[in-house]
Parts: structure tokens; sequence; C-alpha cells
């Protein structure tokens, strides 16, 4: 099996990274330059708004936009009056809801906070806050005021659990803060543990010490860039090849694998061939495809990606596959192919939040378990926190996924200036309807004695040919002169209605 980790940098506009496994991408990550993210960066805040009736605190962390930080995520140590023992909490067991106090009671306009970012902030949203401190290491996280340690659920080996924890449960930690044994701590040896340990040690006495100096809104620590971030998090043994086409990347890289994999620099390849590295490795298309609401399964149906804001809808289509004998093997063969592509695509385009998978009907009950379980198997391969229902008499998949930052899609593209967003535009007739009864309304008016209408050239035409007659009839009836100008400066369904008194001066109606 070959997989590689490529990585492209457009020097000081954007940073591409592409995991390939076998030829086909499987995760992609793309940063901005002037787009950086904020997650994982901590700062200290204040408090600037408390909304009792949703239970959160909007936080000025000195970003430009305040922080939503809801009672679930407020640490106990805000809790007022609670004694020190009850300030701290359990690796994995934070306090329900209804044991926790009103935020009104924790926090009050001014209060200093200390947040770390959750989730990038979307559309009209701010970025998502938590007072759960959360630093990561390479095999370990670290857990400011929380106490135990933890490991991943992904490691499923109870002797391998055992080993880990008996590595940490041996080294000397620091008082009042709790560890998470990564994934990616599988099989390594007490010493890259402890290696790991000693640099989050290093790493929260510097910020603590931030903590006590500085004044609200700072920032206290910033994640690492894109690179840097990807190796720690998705790195591991089995990726075969590491390809850059940046010679200072590259001795970043050399830096980063010398602490945290010494023995596999020599994975690490410079790309310095004329031909682009994601068209040599073919992969240029795929990600165009991602791009797309549409995507075509090898068998000859498709699935179809509608986003909005706080949902998505995944569509399952048979197209032209015909192949099985029975409308019932067919549905299940295509379902079993999307059921893989669509945990493909919800990890290439990192889409979150509510997610509907309406699969093609089957009326078998054993079908339906079928693609449930290819379904999650396939997402097992996902990082991101995932939550799924059981698939309905209907083959309709209900599930949520942790989102961290946008999706791909509102990172590389705009709102349609013409649609808004909504895939759609008013037909000519549509519009030139509409403008005939905004003129009758504009020549009622007393004070209008000229009237100028400026719309697109498409618009434009349509006014002077097929509704000549009305607006003839309109100047007839009302005494007005009108005069419609065709602009390129207009598009879709833009328009400037200009009305004029009879001094010549423009009159707003």
């Amino acid at each position: 099996m070959s997989r590689e980790m490529l990585i492209n940098i457009a020097e000081g506009r954007e940073c591409r990274i592409a995991v390939v496994d076998n030829s086909s991408l499987e995760e992609l990550y793309i940063e901005r330059t002037g787009a950086d993210s904020k997650v994982g960066n901590i700062y200290k805040g204040r408090v600037v708004n408390i909304e009792a009736g949703i239970q959160a605190a909007f936080v000025d962390f000195g970003a430009g936009r305040n922080g939503f930080l809801h009672i679930s995520d407020l640490h106990p140590r805000y809790f007022p009056g609670s004694q020190k023992a009850e300030q701290s909490e359990n690796i994995g067991r934070r306090k329900a809801l209804k044991e926790r106090l009103p935020i009104q009671k924790c926090l009050h306009k001014g209060s200093e906070i200390i947040v770390q970012v959750t989730k990038e902030g979307i559309n009209s949203k701010g970025p998502t806050l938590s007072t759960y401190l959360a630093l990561p290491g390479k095999y370990l996280v670290m857990m400011p005021w929380m106490h135990k340690q933890g490991v991943s659920h992904k490691i499923e080996d109870e002797i391998e659990r055992e080993r880990l924890l008996k590595i940490l449960e041996q080294s000397r930690l620091p008082k009042e803060i709790g560890f998470i044994i990564r994934t990616a701590a599988e099989g390594a040896s007490k010493r890259d543990i402890q290696r790991d340990l000693r640099y989050l040690d290093r790493l929260w006495y510097s910020i603590d010490r931030r903590i006590r100096n500085d004044n609200a809104p700072a920032e206290l620590y910033r994640e690492s860039d894109l690179v840097i971030r990807t190796l720690r998090d998705v790195f591991s043994t089995n990726i075969n090849q590491i390809v850059c086409d940046s010679e200072t990347i590259v001795r970043k890289i050399k830096d980063f694998l010398a602490q945290a994999y010494p023995r596999m620099k020599h994975r690490l390849m410079f790309y310095n061939e004329p031909v682009p590295i994601f068209n040599k490795y073919k992969i240029e298309d795929e990600i165009t495809k991602v791009q797309s609401r549409t995507v075509e399964l090898k068998c000859g149906g498709s699935i179809v990606i509608e986003q909005t804001e706080a949902l998505v809808a995944i569509d399952v289509n048979s197209g032209r596959y015909r192949k099985q004998e029975t409308a019932e093997q067919t549905s299940f063969a295509i379902n079993a192919e999307a059921a893989s592509e669509i945990a493909r695509q919800l990890r290439l385009r990192d889409l979150g939040g509510l997610i509907i998978c309406d699969f093609i009907d089957m009326r078998t009950e054993k079908h339906r378990l079928g693609i449930e379980k290819i379904f999650r198997d396939t997402l097992k391969a996902d990082r991101a926190k995932i939550k799924i229902l059981r698939i309905s008499r209907f083959g309709v998949i209900e599930m949520t996924r942790q989102r961290m930052r946008p999706s791909l899609q509102s990172t590389i593209c705009l709102v349609c200036p013409q649609c808004g967003g909504s895939g759609f535009v008013k037909s000519q007739e549509s519009q030139t309807i509409e403008m005939i009864r905004l003129l009758q309304f504009a020549s009622s008016k007393e004070q209008v004695k000229r009237l100028e209408l400026f719309v697109s050239p498409s618009v434009a035409e349509f006014l002077q040919n097929e509704q000549r007659s009305a607006i003839f009839r309109i100047e007839q009836q009302s005494s007005r002169k009108i005069t419609v100008h065709s602009s390129v400066n207009f598009t879709g369904e833009k328009y400037e209605l200009v009305c004029y008194n009879d001094r010549g001066a423009v009159v707003k109606i």
C-alpha cells in the first residue's frame, strides 16, 4: 500500500496538504495566508455581554469579532464560591448541564477569562470558545485545571492502553493538570512520551506566566501553522513518503521530524520538477471534483451534496446503474459504494453540523443494516467526533460531525452576488413584470416627473421589446417620461430606479 502526504506551497498565498492512498485523495487541508485559523489559540479575554436566555457569554478576545461561550464550556473554577477541590474535574467527567449554576451567577460584564477557540466563526456567527484548555503534543494532550489521565478510544488494545497509562503514571506529572494519550502514541516508547511531556510542561509554564502578567484582551498561545499541525495530528508510520515543493518548508519539516520522528527523516523528499506537484500525482482533478455539488460514483450512480448554514443534505441517486437482477440488489450495490464515498467526502470537504444522508430505498432490513455497518466502518478513519443514529425504514441516516473549521466550500468560494447563495435568479420575464409594477408605483407619486431605470442588458432588451406597450401605457396614463438604460454594471437581478422632480432633482420614493 502506497500512502503519501503531498505539500504544495504557493508562497505568501496558500498552503495545500493532501494525503493520497494508492493515488486516491483521502484527506485535504487548505489554508490561505490571509485567513489564518484561530482554532486552538488561547487568549485572555474580557466578558462584554451575558445572555441569560441562551446561557451564554460573549467574550472580547482581541480578534475583531466577539467569541461565543456557552455555560457547558465554562470550567468550575469560574463558579462563585467554589472550593479548590470543586474547581477541578476529571478527564472525561465534566459536570452535567443541570449541575451547573446559571451563567449570570458565574460571570459578569468585565470579567477576565482564559479561553481557547474551538471552532472558527462561520458567516454571521462568531468563534466558539471554551475555558477547558487543551494543549496538543505529538503523543499527549495536556489539559490544565483537570485531574486524572485518559487514553484515546481509538487505541483498542487493552494491553497497550495499560502500558501507556503506566508510562504516564511513572512520569513526573505537573500538579492540577490532566493528560490524554493520543492515538499516535500507540507503540511509542517511554522516552518519546516523556520527551513530549517535557515539551508540554515548558509550554504551559510560559502560558501560565503570561496569564498572570498580560492584560486582557491578549493572545497567550498561538497554534502551529497548517504544515506542523498536520504533521503532528495526521502523520504516522503508515505514511510512506512526505513530498513538499518548498525548500523553506522542507527545512521546517526536517526540524520537526528530528524531534518527533528521528527515524523517519529519510521519508521526506523535496519536489522540484517543472510539473506542479498536484498535477504530477494526478490529484488536481480530484480537488476540482471536491468543489462540485455532484459526485459521480464508479458504478454509474451519484451523490448530491447541498450545504446550508446548519445542515448538510446528501442524496444518493441511481443514475444509469442497472447491473443487478432486481431493484433491491441494485439499490444495495449503489448504496454500498455511496456510503464509502460519503464518508470520504465528509473528510475532504470538512463538512460539519447536522448531516442527513438519504440513501436509495431498500425494503430488506438486512440490506439497510448492511449499509449502516459499511457507513460506520468507513467513518472510523475520520478524526472528527461523530455521532450516528440508526438507519430509518426510508434509508435515511442522521448524524452529526464535529466542525473544527469552515468547510472547504466556504474557504475557497464566495457567495454568488447574483443569486445570494440560493442557486437561482429570477427569469427575465419575472424581473420585467416586477419592473413594470415598480414603474407604476413610482409614476403615481405626485413629485415624480421623470424616471430612469438601469437594468442588465438582457432585462433591458426584454423590457424594450416584450413590455414596450406596458411602459408606453404607464407614460400615457401618468404623463411621466420613462427611460430604460441597458448597463453592463447591472447583472442578474440588480437594478436601480432613479426618479426626478420637475426641477431635475432626485426624489426618493
